[in-house]
C-alpha cells in the first residue's frame, strides 16, 4: 500500500537517504529543505512553516500518512535551537491534523546520541517551556563562552527527545492514533562529517568523543532504514521511544542499567 510521507532535510545525508529508500519502496515522498526539494523553506521561520503546511495540505488533499522530521543543524549557537527544536515542533504540530486523517499515521524525528552527552538544563527547560526569546538569549550566552556553545546542539536534541516522549501518550497523538518516535544516530558518514573522518587524527577524535564499537560510524542509509520502519504501518505499537542507532554508544555511555 503506497503511503504519502513528508521528509524534511531531504537534500542531503540522512534525509536524502530516507527519501530515496521510501520512494524505492513505493511511497509518495514530499521533500522539504532549504534547496533541491519539492518544497523549499526556512524552518526557523514560523511564517515559512505555515506556508509549508499549506503546500503539503494542497499536495496531499489534506491527509498525510507519515512525517520524517529530519531537518537539523549541528551549530554551536542558537540556530540549533531554532531548527532542531522550535522548527521541528512547529512543523509536527502544524501537520498533526493531516496525520490524524490517515489510517496509520506515524512520525519519526531525527534526534541524536548527543542527548546522552552534556547539555544545559536551563536551556532544555526553556525549550520545553516554549520560551523562544529566553532560549535564544541563553543559547547566545553559551555560544559566547566558546566550548560551552556545543550545549546549543546537545540541549536542542535532549529537548526534542523529551518533547517526543511527552507528546506520544497524549490525546493529540496516541488518542488520535498517531505514533511518534525519535531516532538517535551516533556518528554517521555524511557530507558534514566526511572531512573529519577522512584522517586518522579525525577518526580518533570522533571515537574518543562518541565510541562506536559496533561497526564504527554508520552510513546514512542505516539510519534511514529505522526511520522507514518507524513511519510504516508495521510499527503498530511503538510510540514515545528514542531509538539509539549509534553503533553501541548508548550501551558504552550508560551501561547495563538505565532503569534505576
Amino acid at each position: 500500500m503506497s503511503r504519502t510521507i513528508v521528509v524534511t532535510g531531504a537534500a542531503s545525508g540522512i534525509g536524502q537517504a530516507t527519501a530515496e529508500l521510501l520512494a524505492a519502496r513505493g511511497d509518495t515522498v514530499i521533500t522539504v529543505d532549504l534547496r533541491d526539494a519539492d518544497i523549499t523553506a526556512d524552518l526557523t521561520d514560523d511564517a515559512a512553516i505555515a506556508q509549508v503546511v499549506e503546500q503539503i495540505t494542497e499536495r496531499t488533499g489534506g491527509t498525510l500518512d507519515g512525517l520524517v522530521a529530519n531537518a537539523g543543524v549541528s551549530a554551536n549557537n542558537e540556530l540549533s535551537l531554532l531548527v532542531n527544536y522550535f522548527g521541528t515542533v512547529a512543523l509536527i504540530e502544524g501537520l498533526r491534523p493531516l496525520l490524524a486523517k490517515s489510517e496509520a499515521p506515524r512520525v519519526s524525528v531525527t534526534s541524536s546520541a548527543a542527548t546522552l552527552q552534556g547539555n544545559d538544563p536551563e536551556l532544555v527547560d526553556l525549550l520545553l517551556a516554549g520560551d523562544r526569546d529566553a532560549a535564544v538569549e541563553r543559547g547566545k550566552a553559551l555560544a559566547a563562552q566558546g566550548q560551552a556553545g556545543y550545549a546549543n546542539y546537545s540541549s536542542s536534541k535532549r529537548a526534542i527527545s523529551r518533547w517526543v516522549r511527552r507528546a506520544a501518550p497524549t490525546a493529540d497523538y496516541a488518542g488520535a492514533g498517531i505514533g511518534i518516535n525519535a531516532v538517535g544516530p551516533g556518528q554517521v558518514r555524511t557530507a558534514m562529517t566526511a572531512e573529519l573522518l577522512s584522517t586518522e587524527e579525525g577518526r580518533k577524535m570522533v571515537e574518543a568523543a562518541m565510541p562506536s564499537p559496533y561497526g564504527g560510524p554508520a552510513e546514512a542509509v542505516d539510519i534511514a532504514e529505522v526511520h522507514a520502519f518507524l513511519v510504516s504501518p508495521g510499527n503498530a505499537r511503538m510510540t514515545g521511544q528514542v531509538v539509539f542507532v549509534d553503533s553501541g554508544f548508548d550501551a558504552v555511555s550508560r551501561g547495563d542499567d538505565i532503569w534505576s
